[in-house]
């Protein structure tokens, strides 16, 4: 307990002590009809879930100790790679960007069944979490995958995630992207949301500044120079951006 007496600084510290850890997260957003009637998919959020209930959001979800040891078809190409290691969290190693592409296409297959991937058999053992995606017969890529954003959960919440947002054009799913049976039901009410509809769910505020951020680039899929970073990792909310010019090199 900090009491009145407490100097801030101690405070502070007391605060981060019993704070959640945050975790490395990854999410996908899907666009479709880009260079039309862009659409994105996303889903509800249960009314019993601990973080962001109710909320519609896109497919994604921690970062899992498995997703270090698949081999992507095509790995992270090397602009959204470089950004993805920039501004490691002091407390923790910074994820490989290939870990965090498979968790991204990970949590699109366990979210919503679909598959973002290349045909191809697996060599050696499939880790238990992706047994059910290598029997589809494809293996992850990240081909067309862009690393468009990064926020990490402001505290005081009841879990906290060092989220990056990851960008792809729907014709990179292998089948039929309006497919959803072999979803599990983490997230309900699945669809494809007309990119100028979006806001009018019930979105997350990140949701909604990263949709009006890709918006703000339609149709224009290649990586970012620079990408919007929203840095909660301590008491100050910074906003910085990774790569380009910026002093975070």
């Amino acid at each position: 307990m900090v009491s009145a007496g407490t100097p801030p600084e101690a405070g502070a510290a007391a605060r981060r002590l019993s704070a959640p850890p945050i975790r490395d997260a990854a999410t996908l957003i899907l666009l479709r009809d880009v260079a039309t009637r862009p659409r994105v998919l996303m889903g509800q959020r249960g009314t019993a879930a601990a973080f962001m209930p109710d909320k519609f959001v896109f497919p994604g979800g921690a970062l899992d100790a498995q997703d270090a040891q698949v081999s992507l078809a095509v790995g992270m190409g090397a602009p959204c790679a470089r950004r993805l290691r920039q501004a490691p969290r002091p407390e923790s190693p910074a994820p490989e960007p290939d870990a965090l592409a498979a968790a991204a296409i990970r949590e699109l297959w366990e979210e919503a069944g679909l598959i973002l991937g290349m045909p191809g058999r697996w060599s050696g053992p499939v880790p238990p979490g992706w047994r059910s995606f290598a029997a589809t017969g494809h293996r992850p890529s990240a081909a067309g995958m862009r690393f468009v954003f990064r926020a990490i959960t402001p505290p005081g919440r009841s879990r906290r995630f060092d989220a990056r947002f990851f960008l792809a054009d729907a014709s990179m799913l292998a089948g039929d992207p309006d497919d959803f049976s072999r979803a599990t039901d983490e997230l309900s009410h699945l669809q494809w949301i007309p990119l100028a509809d979006a806001r009018n769910f019930d979105l997350p505020f990140i949701t909604e500044v990263v949709l009006a951020e890709v918006a703000a680039r339609l149709p224009d899929l290649s990586p970012p120079e620079t990408v919007p970073f929203f840095n909660n990792s301590d008491e100050r909310s910074l906003f910085e951006r990774l790569g380009g010019r910026s002093p975070l090199g």
